[in-house]
């Protein structure tokens, strides 16, 4: 079984050492986004075109696509139980998703479990690297993508148009002589392209859309009581 989107995106946005998310406060719905996107990419969802500017898009269950991995079937159970558009999807689909895919990553080898109190008091986890290997194919991958100018894959495509929603493009990877600001043009860039079949594309969108708008209104509540 191969990896999923949502789970290269946990790898990317885990500190390697530390094993705590590293750089951003909003992986849970970045991990929604991303596990709505691999229910695209199987096929499993649709976005059906809007009829109305007032209304959202809802996100439906494609009848009769069952996922093999038991993860999107647990998310895909979520998308089938009602219609719900994709920013609702995302905060749902989000909730424990990083320890659920941090422990799967622990039993492929990737990653460590380390269990610690915070001040001795308030249980955490922490997922430190073990094996980096796949995490740097999947960095060489994007690299090609967003530096090297390389027509990526679905799977590469879908998880640049994540880190593009979450403003992290540019984070990881090595890109001297390259302004940071070209490679999030080249992601944006790369998220709106034809890498996909139109349909799975257009719900891709839907997800990465809906997870720029759920980590900008976080910050901006943040924002808000913080002022």
């Amino acid at each position: 079984m191969g990896m999923l989107v949502a789970e290269d995106l946990l790898l990317l946005l885990l500190d390697d050492e530390s094993g705590a998310v590293s750089g951003t406060s909003y992986a849970d719905t970045a991990l929604g986004g991303a596990l709505l996107t691999d229910l695209a990419l199987t096929g499993a969802v649709s976005v059906p075109e809007k009829t109305s500017v007032w209304r959202s898009a809802k996100v439906r269950a494609v009848p009769g696509v069952v996922p093999e991995d038991p993860v999107l079937r647990e998310a895909l159970a979520t998308v089938a139980a009602k219609e719900r558009n994709a920013q609702d999807l995302v905060g749902r689909l989000g909730k424990g998703a990083g320890g659920r895919l941090a422990q799967r990553l622990v039993e492929r080898g990737i990653l460590a479990r380390r269990d610690r109190r915070l001040l001795g008091l308030f249980p955490t986890k922490r997922w430190p690297m073990v094996d980096a290997g796949h995490e740097q194919d999947v960095r060489r991958a994007l690299r090609a993508a967003l530096v090297e100018g390389a027509e990526p894959d679905a799977h590469t495509g879908a998880l640049v148009a994540l880190l593009s929603a979450v403003g992290r493009a540019h984070k990881v990877v090595e890109h001297e002589g390259l302004a940071s600001r070209e490679v999030r043009r080249r992601a944006k860039e790369i998220a709106e392209g034809a890498w996909a079949a139109t349909a799975v594309r257009d719900a891709i969108r839907a997800a990465t859309a809906a997870t720029t708008a759920a980590v900008t209104a976080g910050a901006a509540t943040a924002a808000g009581s913080g002022s």
